[in-house]
């Protein structure tokens, strides 16, 4: 029995020595193959950053694309008629087209004064192409949804509200109305559309400085 206990004795010791033995061979072993000119495993390195000539052509791409989508969407703000025919893309609710209002306000914001000082500042060019990506793809999305729905999401009555709105709006621009006539049809367009539509600030601004500027003669 007692050499039993001694024999149990010695091998607790062997076992932690053993560990330690193991680890000093990997230890030489790894050094020896260095020595060697064994390869080695390389390092993760960063990705090159484009020169300056590739960057620049990133950015005016950017550029491109940004006042491309401006444009379609000053058709919205600009035509009366053609907003309150896809009236889905000035409606906030919906997913899509918050989502482009959003993607349009942060590309905006991240435009420079001159696009030539992006191409000092690497970081600040990628996020801007970034930006301008999202903007352009929200707002494809966006107008996609807007011309596939189109009124369908209003009852038969709203229609109605919307197609007089249309009708006192074409007074409200008309040239030829009075100023009495053209304000009036504004006022009855914007009570038509209570509830329903909101009208973009600039479609707003332009119509009122049209009244004003006919109510000042």
């Amino acid at each position: 029995m007692g050499l039993i206990i001694r024999l149990v004795e010695l091998l607790l010791l062997l076992v932690p020595l053993a560990g330690v033995l193991y680890g000093g061979w990997r230890a030489v072993s790894a050094v020896r193959a260095r020595q060697d000119g064994v390869p080695q495993r390389p390092e993760t390195e960063a990705p090159p950053r484009p020169g300056p000539g590739v960057q620049w052509q990133a950015i005016a791409r950017a550029v491109r694309a940004h006042d491309s989508t401006d444009t379609r969407w000053l058709e919205y703000e600009l035509d009366i008629a053609k907003l309150l025919d896809f009236p889905l893309m000035t409606d906030m609710r919906d997913p899509l087209t918050e989502r482009f209002h959003r993607t349009k306000l942060r590309a905006d914001m991240l435009r420079p004064a001159k696009a030539e000082a992006l191409v000092e500042d690497p970081d600040a060019a990628r996020e801007y192409i970034d930006a301008v990506t999202d903007y352009v793809t929200a707002f494809d999305a966006a107008e996609s949804e807007a011309i596939r729905r189109r009124r369908n999401d209003f009852s038969a009555e709203e229609q109605q509200r919307i197609g007089r709105a249309q009708s006192m709006l074409r007074v409200a621009t008309d040239a030829a109305a009075t100023p009495q006539e053209r304000e009036r049809g504004y006022t009855l367009a914007q009570r038509e559309l209570d509830g329903l539509i909101v009208l973009p600030e600039r479609v707003r601004a332009a119509v009122e400085r049209g009244i004003a500027g006919e109510l000042d003669r």
